[in-house]
């Protein structure tokens, strides 16, 4: 008889932290535990939060009649530590030390181990991350950038990606060990990336590079943007907010809700048509682009992500780019169950947990 494995799942975000319970594969419950700005406010940084997050999924545990003893496991989205490569990871203290330390930037994802640790600590159960924003699996000639002080790095949605790709291998019943495909995750953010053998090869920076988003600028004229940043117009922090967070859609429209734009298009503004149709234009040139890492020998195009609900959006995309392979759709993303299942696989014996 296959054993049931009870798993916790904690994905902290900048303004909630979500929860999920999860039996194997079958989910039982998931909520998300919003906090307030009030809330907040009294700590300076995020790490100062991790008592206040972590008292509040007990809490919610309690009221939902969790027995703690119960868990196999906790899982947690992983933060912006050193890179790695993709997988699931035993949390370690090094791992904590270095969320703490934000190395590679301060995020609400570095507190996802710590808290994943918390709790297992206090009933002796193993506690992991899958595949955080750090893996890196980039092979050497993708870390070129053409400035030797500014060599280029993975910072993309792996967990989502992985999860897709993983997927899709399956539908397509090929191993996933052998497969060759590149996985467009289009969201606030956006990630294009050539995957091969199950790894992440190259990539878009998702904060700074590749195609403008519905928030961010992605790549940007070099020379211009420098005598942008250095015409006195704007503080350091304007200049960053406007490259992520006031870029892309929100720029030319004021709008970041893809559901929205299509409405202001259907209702004739065609504005908003030319700058929805050059986001679709701009994903499709970053896609031929990876294609080429894999010298255009795909097994499909992926497309994943909530900006894959928009037929408008994707159709733009597939008329670009389905000549180079068949696009398979995965709209949305489910990282609770990405995260659960990357648990699964190492209590299940399929996978051995990685050491950080």
């Amino acid at each position: 008889m296959r054993k049931n494995f009870l798993i916790l799942v904690i994905n902290p975000g900048s303004t909630s932290t979500k929860v999920a319970l999860f039996e194997n594969e079958k989910l039982l419950f998931q909520q998300t535990l919003r906090h307030t700005k009030i809330e907040l406010a009294d700590y300076k940084h995020i790490w100062d939060q991790y008592n206040f997050r972590k008292n509040i999924i007990l809490q919610f545990l309690s009221e939902k009649g969790v027995l703690l003893q119960s868990l196999s496991a906790v899982v947690a989205r992983g933060g912006l530590f050193k890179p790695i490569q993709g997988g699931t990871y035993r949390v370690s203290e090094t791992m904590i030390e270095d969320g703490r330390k934000s190395i590679q930037g301060e995020h609400a994802s570095n507190l996802g181990a710590i808290l994943a640790y918390g709790i297992g600590w206090e009933i002796g159960a193993p506690s992991f991350i899958v595949d955080p924003p750090c893996v890196d699996e980039f092979e050497s000639l993708a870390r070129y950038s053409g400035m030797p002080e500014i060599p280029r790095k993975s910072l993309v949605h792996a967990l989502n990606i992985h999860a897709i790709a993983r997927k899709a291998a399956h539908d397509l019943k090929i191993k996933y060990s052998e497969s060759r495909f590149v996985v467009a995750h289009l969201g606030g953010g956006i990630s294009v990336v050539p995957v091969r053998g199950g790894r992440i090869i190259d990539a878009n920076n998702a904060t700074s590079g590749g195609p403008f988003t519905p928030e961010r600028t992605g790549t940007l004229p070099v020379m211009d943007f420098i005598e942008l940043c250095f015409s006195k117009k704007y503080t350091k922090e304007e200049i960053k907010e406007k490259v992520m967070g006031k870029g892309g859609l929100v720029a030319y429209l004021g709008l970041n809700s893809a559901a929205e734009v299509e409405r202001k298009i259907k209702e004739g503004d065609k504005q908003a048509k030319e700058v929805y149709e050059a986001m679709a234009y701009d994903i499709s040139k970053e896609i031929g682009a990876m294609a080429t890492v894999l010298e255009c020998k795909l097994d499909t195009i992926v497309l994943t992500g909530g900006l894959v609900f928009s037929k408008m959006l994707v159709n733009w995309i597939r008329k670009r780019v389905e000549k180079i392979a068949r696009v398979l759709l995965y709209p949305g993303e489910d990282e609770l169950r990405a995260l659960a299942q990357g648990a699964l696989r190492v209590l299940k014996g399929e996978e051995e947990a990685k050491e950080y």
